[in-house]
């Protein structure tokens, strides 16, 4: 443990004083054999300098000894004791609403729309570790696949798990899709309520509108972000289903409505993104995470132990010890 460790200085601007010091030290050595009365001699044989004479400079160094001690304690060095408190908040609730149709399963992004998203995603959650969140999923319907949790390990495996299923009903239903992540959010008591809502296509299904859900989406004081997945133009997509059980692949137009998502977002203080390729999905988590943070308080607690007391009596004794050797030891020589 290094000695002084947490040491300061209160008044650090007294330490200019020392810079008197050598020029002290530079009148005594000029006015040095002005101190003692002097006589004229023809020969100085036979007297020798007593060692008291010699000695007669200390009186001197006891003096800039103290000034030293007595300019430090000037500065009122003192110890600091930091303690530091860390409040945090509950955290943000986050609802992941994730479109699942067959076209999420274009290849405009590598190796698809789906699996660059899970990428991204579980890269996200991790970077959350004070944060409850659930993952709602939606094609031509929605359902929740995880409810708001903190374990973390849930969440992964469900988006590991996220797949296109033949079973779910076909189409996008963004409406719903929001309605059902609102839903998991409304009686949620975290200071701030998050929903990252993605999609790659149009409303087209669902008995929901968007602009409904949107409106449940502010009454609950719930943000927004919509993400919009898919290259400008077109993109290798599936267009049906061969003999064999695979998909039938072909380039068609990119159709996303970032009119509806834009106004999604804007209607209740989130935020529109489109991703075009696996950088910009990456980006744009990124953003998101960056735009919410939970908030944290740090409290910090000082407590200060003067040490300016022991070079006061430091320099005192210096002095008593000068004061008594000039009157005493040393007063034939001054």
């Amino acid at each position: 443990m290094m000695i002084f460790e947490n040491f300061t200085f209160e008044n650090p601007s007294w330490f200019w004083l020392l810079l008197s010091i050598p020029l002290a030290v530079f009148w005594y050595w000029k006015k040095r054999d002005q101190q003692n009365a002097s006589i004229k001699m023809s020969s100085t044989q036979g007297f020798k300098m007593s060692t008291l004479a010699k000695l007669r400079p200390l009186l001197f160094i006891l003096k800039m000894l103290a000034l030293v001690l007595l300019t430090i304690a000037m500065a009122r060095p003192r110890t600091v004791d930091v303690t530091t408190k860390v409040k945090k908040t509950e955290g943000i609730d986050i609802i992941m609403a994730v479109d699942i149709s067959a076209s999420m399963l274009a290849r405009d992004l590598e190796p698809n729309r789906l699996e660059a998203l899970k990428k991204v995603a579980i890269n996200f959650i991790e970077g959350r570790p004070n944060d409850r969140i659930g993952l709602v999923i939606y094609a031509g319907e929605s359902y929740t696949k995880t409810p708001l949790t903190t374990d973390k390990s849930i969440i992964f495996n469900a988006i590991n798990d996220l797949e296109y299923s033949q079973n779910i009903e076909g189409g996008t239903a963004i409406g719903m899709g929001l309605a059902t992540s609102v839903n998991k959010l409304k009686d949620s008591k975290a200071e701030s309520k998050v929903i990252i809502l993605l999609t790659d296509g149009e409303n087209n299904a669902g008995f929901i509108d968007p602009k409904t859900a949107t409106q449940l989406a502010t009454e609950y004081d719930i943000k927004t972000y919509t993400i919009g997945v898919g290259s400008n133009g077109m993109a290798l997509s599936p267009v049906g289903i061969k003999a064999n059980g695979q998909f039938e692949y072909r380039n068609i137009e990119v159709k996303i409505d970032e009119a509806l998502l834009k106004t999604i977002a804007e209607s209740n203080g989130g935020k529109y993104f489109r991703a075009t390729d696996n950088q910009k999905f990456e980006a744009i988590y990124e953003e998101i995470d960056a735009l919410e943070k939970t908030e944290i308080e740090e409290f910090k607690f000082y407590n200060y132990d003067e040490k300016y007391r022991i070079f006061l009596i430091l320099a005192g004794g210096l002095l008593l010890i000068e004061f008594l050797l000039k009157h005493t030891l040393f007063r034939s020589f001054v």
